[in-house]
C-alpha cells in the first residue's frame, strides 16, 4: 500500500545568537503551573536565554514495571491504564499486543477491528487534550474549553463501553472484553460525521493567531539526524520531515486494510507538529469511519485460557477452597520461555513492551519503552538557545504525560 505523505508550508527561522554575560541557575517546577506538578527543569540562563535545561523526574515513581513481576499477564492490564492515563485504553492495547506477540496468538478479524476503531477513538482524545493544554499553556483559554467540548462525548463513549472514564481496561489477551453494541455504533458514525467541522474551529482559533504562530513557529527545532539520534518517535519525528509510522511499517490490527496517510512536517518545529497532530485527527476519523463500514461479524476473543481450574475429585473445606482458588487463578496461562518486543504507535510516539519469559504464568521482567521518557532525553538539546517562556512550548511540544515517564 503507498502511502502520499502530507506536508506544511516551508517555514524557517534561525535562532538567535548567544550573548555571554553572568550565568544564572533556575528552578522551574515543580510547582510552576505550566511542568503540572511533575517536572523540575534546573534552567542555566544568560539574562532569560537558556544555556541548558536539566530534566529533573521522578516526582511520580510507582515501580510499575516491577509490579508486573507479582501478577498474572492478566492482572497486569489494569496497571498499565496508570502509565499515560489521559490515553489509558492504548497502554492496554500496547500490553495486550506484545504478550500475544509472545504466545504467536491469533486475533480474530472482529476484535482486531474493534480494537482499531477504539484504539483511534483514544488517539483523537489524547490529541485533543494535547492541544487544549498547550493553547492553554501558551495563553488561548478559548481553545481548551473547545477541545474539550468534543473529548467530554468521546469519553461518554468509553463510560458505556467499559464502565470507565479514564483508566479504562476494555483489551484482552486475545481479543476484547466485550462487543460494542450497535447504538455505540450509531453513536459513533454521528461524531464523525460532525467532527471534520470542529476541527476547522480549532483551526481558526489558532492557524492564524499571531501570538500562537510566535510562540510555536522556529521554537524547538530539531533536525531529522538529531531526531533520529535522539531516539524520537511520533508526531515529534515526523515533524522534523521522517516519514515513520509504526501502524505502517508494521500494520497490525486492521490498519493495514484501511486507506489513510502519515502527515509529515519540513521545519521540525513546534507548529510542524502542532500541524501533524491536528492532520492526525482528520486522519484517525478516516480510519475509524472506514473500519466502521468494513466491520466483520465474528468471535471478539481468541481461545486462551486464562486460569486453571481446580480438579473435581477432591472436596475442599472453605478455607481450602479458597486457598486452591486463589493458587490457580495467580497461575495464569503457561508462556513460552524466551523474550519480546513489541512497539505500538501511540498518540505520542513508539509505546513498547520488552517481556523476558521463563516459561510461567507471569513474567520474570518486563520494561516499558515510554516515549514521554524517551522524548525528555532531547529536551536540553531542543531548550538551548531559546527564552525562558519558550519551556512551558517545549515541555507540550512533546505531549508528555509524566505517569508514564517516570513509571
Amino acid at each position: 500500500m503507498t502511502t502520499t505523505p502530507v506536508q506544511p508550508p516551508a517555514y524557517t527561522q534561525k535562532k538567535l545568537p548567544l550573548l555571554r554575560t553572568e550565568e544564572l541557575m533556575l528552578n522551574m517546577g515543580p510547582q510552576h503551573p505550566s511542568t503540572h506538578g511533575v517536572l523540575k527543569v534546573v534552567l542555566e540562563l544568560e539574562g532569560e536565554r537558556i544555556m541548558k535545561a536539566t530534566p529533573v523526574m521522578g516526582f511520580l515513581h510507582r515501580g510499575v514495571e516491577k509490579l508486573a513481576e507479582d501478577g498474572t499477564y492478566h492482572q497486569f492490564i489494569p496497571h498499565t491504564d496508570r502509565l499515560d492515563y489521559v490515553c489509558a485504553m492504548y497502554n492496554n492495547f500496547a500490553y495486550v499486543r506484545a504478550v500475544e506477540k509472545m504466545l504467536d496468538l491469533k486475533v480474530p478479524e472482529r476484535s482486531e477491528y474493534l480494537r482499531t476503531i477504539v484504539a483511534e477513538v483514544q488517539r483523537i482524545i489524547g490529541h485533543l487534550f494535547w492541544l487544549g493544554t498547550q493553547a492553554l499553556d501558551i495563553g488561548a483559554m478559548t481553545v481548551f474549553f473547545y477541545t474539550f467540548r468534543e473529548r467530554e462525548h468521546l469519553l461518554d463513549f468509553f463510560d458505556q463501553l467499559c464502565g470507565a472514564r479514564l483508566t479504562t481496561s476494555w483489551y484482552r489477551i486475545g481479543g476484547v472484553e466485550r462487543d460494542i453494541p450497535p447504538d455505540l455504533i450509531d453513536q459513533l458514525r454521528r461524531f464523525f460525521k460532525d467532527f471534520p467541522p470542529k476541527i476547522e474551529e480549532y483551526n481558526v482559533l489558532l492557524e492564524k493567531n499571531r501570538i500562537w504562530i510566535a510562540r510555536t513557529k522556529g521554537i524547538a527545532v530539531i533536525s531529522a539526524e538529531d531526531a533520529l539520534s535522539f531516539g524520537l518517535s511520533g508526531p515529534t519525528l515526523r515533524g522534523s520531515g521522517v516519514e515513520y509510522d509504526v501502524r505502517k511499517a508494521e500494520p497490525y490490527g486492521a490498519y493495514g486494510e484501511v486507506e489513510w496517510n502519515v502527515p509529515i512536517g519540513v521545519n521540525g518545529d513546534t507548529y510542524d507538529r502542532y500541524w501533524i497532530r491536528i492532520e492526525e485527527l482528520k486522519e484517525s476519523s478516516r480510519i475509524i469511519t472506514q473500519c466502521l463500514d468494513k466491520l466483520p461479524e465474528g468471535p471478539i476473543m481468541a481461545d486462551v485460557p486464562q486460569f486453571v481450574a481446580p480438579t473435581k475429585d477432591r472436596v475442599f473445606t472453605n478455607l481450602e477452597s479458597m486457598i486452591m482458588q486463589f493458587k490457580f487463578f495467580s497461575v495464569g496461562f503457561p508462556m513460552p520461555k524466551g523474550e519480546i518486543y513489541c512497539g505500538t504507535e501511540a498518540h505520542k510516539g513508539e509505546l513498547g513492551f520488552y517481556i523476558v519469559s521463563n516459561g510461567e504464568g507471569k513474567p520474570y521482567r518486563l520494561k516499558i519503552r515510554a516515549p514521554s521518557f524517551i522524548h525528555m532525553g532531547a529536551f536540553d538539546h531542543m531548550s538551548r538557545g531559546y527564552m525562558i517562556a519558550d519551556i512551558v512550548t517545549i515541555f507540550g511540544t512533546y505531549d508528555i504525560v509524566m505517569g508514564e515517564c517516570d513509571r
